[in-house]
C-alpha cells in the first residue's frame, strides 16, 4: 500500500488503484454520517476534489491521487457511512481508478514513511 499526505491509502490490484482513507483519518473525522462518491466513468485529474465525507466533526474532500478513469465505487459506504469508521483499510474503500500512468504511485509514502508522517 501507498499513502498520501491527505491520509488516503492506495492499493494496486491488476493495474487498477483502490482508494480509501486511513485509520488515522477516520479517527480524526469522528463518526462519518455522509459520503458522496464520484460517478463511474468519470475522467479525473490528480488533485481534483472527487468525494465528500461528512462527519459529526467536519466535512472534507478526497482528492484524486492520479489521473485516470473511475471504474468502480463502493455504494456500501453511501448506504452505511459508518463502515468508514469500522473498517477504513478494508471493506470501506471509496473508489477504484484506472490510472492513465502508474508511475506517480512511486511518489507516495510507504507504510513506514506514513507512520513517521502522522507522528
Amino acid at each position: 500500500m501507498k499513502y498520501t499526505e491527505e491520509h488516503e491509502w492506495l492499493r494496486e490490484e491488476d493495474g487498477v488503484i483502490v482508494v480509501g482513507i486511513t485509520e488515522h483519518a477516520s479517527e480524526q473525522l469522528g463518526d462519518v454520517v455522509f459520503v458522496e462518491l464520484p460517478e463511474v466513468g468519470a475522467e479525473v485529474t490528480k488533485d481534483d476534489e472527487i468525494c465528500v465525507i461528512e462527519s459529526v466533526k467536519a466535512a472534507s474532500d478526497i482528492l484524486a491521487p492520479l489521473d485516470g478513469e473511475i471504474v468502480e465505487v463502493n455504494e456500501a459506504i453511501v448506504e452505511d457511512p459508518g463502515k468508514v469508521n469500522e473498517d477504513p483499510l478494508g471493506d470501506a474503500w471509496f473508489f477504484k481508478i484506472k490510472p492513465s500512468d502508474l508511475s506517480p504511485m512511486d511518489d507516495y509514502m510507504d507504510e513506514a514513511a506514513y507512520k513517521d508522517f502522522i507522528g
